[in-house]
């Protein structure tokens, strides 16, 4: 990391200098043509005005004072020669022209007549400085060379290469701040990796086969320390899986046996409970005007909770021995209309695309799968302003499908791997046996049941058990 940032402080400062000298040089020759553009507009003028016919013998009076009005408007001293190279004007001052040529060589003349566009710049090096020189031919108005215009150009490059020391002074500045960063990031960085591997050999010693076991988070590992984590948490989750399947087994056989021995505890007194209050109501023969009333309400009060025990005993005792299975082929589509009926809650709907889905299911036990969900729909809304409970049927594959959805409260994360439990609910009333039945139910079928749910907005279940596909003749 430090050797790219010192050579990337190189290689940055070296494409900058490169790029000043090279603007610097394109600025240079454009404003050089800009000057020569310019001259030779005013000498075309000139010429244009002038009483004196436009021959090279006549460039001596022609530009005797027009000459220094054209190097002063332009700001820019210029040189006048014949075809010939004789010096003939310049716009410099008398006690100058001592350092001018009064003869071109003859290697510029024959560059400037060999170039297409007449043109001849001249390099050199003067004073430490770079110094050019263009030569161009000064056309009549039919475009017959009768002169040739010397431009000197001096590059004066000491505010550019200012603003380059400047600009290269931050530019190391703000690389030295770098590098110190690169530095102190590296050695973070060193230790960084040094305690995710710490990390992880912590969680590897904590990992513990009774409990829950915590997986490995670490923002923005290497490429490495990412695999190896991964590979860690990927075993905690086959680990939790395998656990909780063994729980809810153990878990599963705990409450049937319970609810068997409740249900023969509960179930043995309540049958003749019941006829002894009816024949004690047949046979009482009331003394006193209110005597019957009491009788009847003690009866009735007595009947109500043996109801009450009678229906927890048989819930349990559903739960614990499922009637037995009565595979029959069905129109899956009107068995969950058949089992909408008995709902008269208007914002109930239902909705397929198929009129007929055909699996092999029990009649009565897909009714009850659809009705526990539909009525857990219905109270997940009770504070809900707008309810609403969709009931779609669909084939999927191999698989036929029922989705119940509710916009009702949803469920929290925290209750989320209890919902299918036995004896778990989160209403004030029920024994929280609805869902532990009706996945039961699926899975006997071969089926699954999950949900999707957010909170305060609603709950899917979706429930998916194998269809009878039909052979296309």
């Amino acid at each position: 990391m430090i050797l790219l940032v010192l050579i990337a402080s190189v290689l940055i400062a070296g494409v900058t200098i490169y790029q000043y000298r090279e603007q610097s040089k394109d600025y240079h020759e454009q404003r050089l043509e800009r000057k020569e553009e310019q001259i030779l507009q005013s000498i075309s003028y000139t010429l244009k005005e002038t009483t004196y016919p436009p021959i090279s013998e006549n460039l001596e009076f022609i530009f005797m004072d027009e000459i220094y009005k054209i190097a002063d408007v332009q700001n820019v001293n210029f040189n006048i020669y014949d075809l010939e190279g004789a010096l003939v004007k310049s716009s410099r001052p008398s006690f100058e022209a001592d350092s001018i040529s009064n003869c071109l060589d003859a290697e510029i003349l024959n560059k400037v007549s060999a170039n297409g566009d007449h043109r001849f710049v001249e390099e050199k090096v003067a004073a430490g400085g770079k110094y050019k020189a263009s030569y161009t031919y000064i056309t009549d108005p039919t475009f017959k060379p009768i002169g040739i215009m010397n431009l000197p150009y001096f590059e004066d490059n000491s505010f550019s290469n200012m603003e380059l020391r400047e600009f290269l002074f931050r530019l190391g500045g703000v690389y030295l701040i770098m590098l110190l960063s690169a530095i102190v990031f590296a050695y973070f960085i060193s230790k960084y990796i040094t305690r995710s591997l710490q990390t992880i050999s912590d969680k590897m010693n904590e990992t513990d086969l009774t409990r829950r076991n915590e997986k490995i988070h670490i923002e923005n590992p290497s490429e490495e320390i990412r695999k190896l984590v991964d590979s860690y948490n990927s075993k905690i989750d086959e680990l939790e899986e395998s656990a909780t399947k063994l729980a809810r087994s153990e878990r599963e056989q705990a409450w049937r046996e319970m609810a068997k021995q409740v249900a023969h505890e509960i179930k043995n007194p309540l049958t003749p409970m019941r006829l002894s209050v009816q024949s004690f109501e047949r046979k009482f023969d009331p003394t006193s005007e209110d005597a019957q009333e009491k009788v009847k309400e003690f009866s009735n009060t007595l009947i109500q909770q043996i109801d009450t025990m009678s229906n927890i005993a048989s819930a349990f005792s559903n739960f614990a021995k499922m009637p037995a299975q009565q595979n029959e082929t069905l129109n899956v589509v009107n068995i969950v209309k058949l089992a909408l009926d008995i709902f008269t809650e208007n914002y109930i709907h239902f909705i397929t695309d198929e009129e007929e889905i055909i699996a092999k299911l029990d009649r009565t036990q897909l009714i009850r799968v659809v009705t526990n969900l539909v009525k857990n729909a219905i109270q997940a809304m009770n504070d809900v302003a707008s309810p609403r409970i969709l009931v779609t049927v669909a084939s999927e594959g191999e698989k036929v499908k029922i989705s119940v959805a509710d916009n009702g409260v949803g469920i929290a994360d925290e209750v989320r791997d209890k919902v299918f439990e036995p004896k778990f609910t989160t209403k004030t009333s029920g024994m929280g046996l609805g869902l532990g039945m009706v996945r039961n139910i699926v899975e006997n079928y071969n089926g699954t049941i999950d949900f999707t749910s957010q909170k305060g907005k609603g709950t899917v279940f979706t429930v998916k058990f194998p269809r009878v596909v039909k052979e296309v003749a």
